[in-house]
């Protein structure tokens, strides 16, 4: 336990330069956009160059790089991510009622990815070299190459234009009908889990393959053992330590992909959130959007970290 705190610590101490870079390059990104912030919120009305300097006053719009950084900074100290020039909302609040859907997608991408990495990555490991194997191994390698844009495009032309079966372009909250929101959320969550899945399965196959060829497990079958005891008991709680690792890096992929699927599926998430704030040119929801799916792609790491320690000895010794 006393090593986890460690390490959980040490993880800490460097989220904090990690974090104060990632703020800076997307400051300063917004910050030098060719895009008037000023003049991009009065497009459709006419106003005079004082009213726009007013406007730049009143905001901090025209204040020195170094002093607009510094007082980010100290919002984001405070829990504050700024307000939108727009409409004046806060950009913590914008973020709270986005974030949930892209975990919602996240999440049931996740878990379509794990059962189906899982499942045909062991099937793939034990049939090695037959045709279940070289099977799986054929679509997984055509998986792999797919984007999941091109993914989602193709789910839309089956399922929803051909076969309409699945909506492509609205949402249903899970609390007013749960039958409604899996309708909605099953194309874009296979749209991100399909090609997480094939990348998933080449390594879970790998790795069980390596764990097969060991020394305990041809003991254990000469012992009189059931295979699928051997597979499920022993086999596969040491081979999926490395998947696991491979995963934690995926989900934050996973996460950031979601920002895609989202606006081609016309979901009101963290995607559209940051799109139309790009193309408004609403640099403080920019900023908050990017910090906090840095934040989670870093939370999300650090607990992988720690369940590959706890279910690993010999990682725990080595720290």
């Amino acid at each position: 336990m006393t090593v986890v705190l460690r390490m959980i610590g040490r993880r800490l101490l460097t989220l904090i330069p990690l974090l104060l870079g990632i703020v800076l390059f997307v400051f300063t990104v917004m910050q030098f956009s060719s895009t008037d912030p000023a003049v991009a919120v009065f497009s459709d009305a006419p106003v005079s160059p004082d009213q726009l300097a007013q406007f730049r006053h009143e905001h901090g719009l025209d204040q020195p790089f170094i002093v607009k950084y510094f007082a980010f900074l100290g919002m984001i100290v405070t829990g504050h991510l700024g307000k939108s020039l727009a409409t004046g909302q806060d950009v913590t609040t914008l973020i709270a009622t986005a974030l949930p859907l892209t975990l919602q997608l996240t999440f049931l991408g996740l878990i379509i990815a794990i059962v189906i990495s899982f499942t045909l990555g062991t099937i793939s490991a034990v049939f090695r070299d037959r045709w279940p194997d070289q099977t799986i191994r054929v679509l997984t390698l055509g998986g792999v190459a797919a984007p999941s844009f091109w993914v989602a495009l193709l789910l839309v032309q089956w399922f929803s234009i051909n076969i309409p079966i699945f909506p492509s372009s609205r949402y249903v909250n899970p609390n007013d009908s749960i039958y409604g929101w899996l309708m909605t959320m099953t194309l874009p969550a296979l749209a991100l889990a399909l090609p997480l899945s094939a990348q998933m399965t080449r390594i879970v196959r790998t790795s069980m393959v390596e764990e097969l060829d060991r020394d305990y497990v041809r003991t254990a079958r000469g012992g009189g053992l059931p295979p699928f005891v051997v597979v499920g008991r022993n086999v596969m709680r040491n081979a999926l330590i490395n998947p696991l690792n491979v995963l934690g890096l995926r989900i934050g992929y996973l996460l950031g992909g979601a920002v895609v699927i989202e606006q081609m599926f016309n979901l009101p998430g963290m995607g559209q959130l940051m799109i139309e704030a790009v193309k408004n040119n609403e640099p403080a929801i920019v900023q908050g959007v990017v910090l906090t799916i840095a934040l989670g792609f870093v939370v999300i790491n650090l607990i992988v970290d720690i369940l590959s320690m706890l279910a690993n000895p010999r990682l725990r010794t080595s720290h």
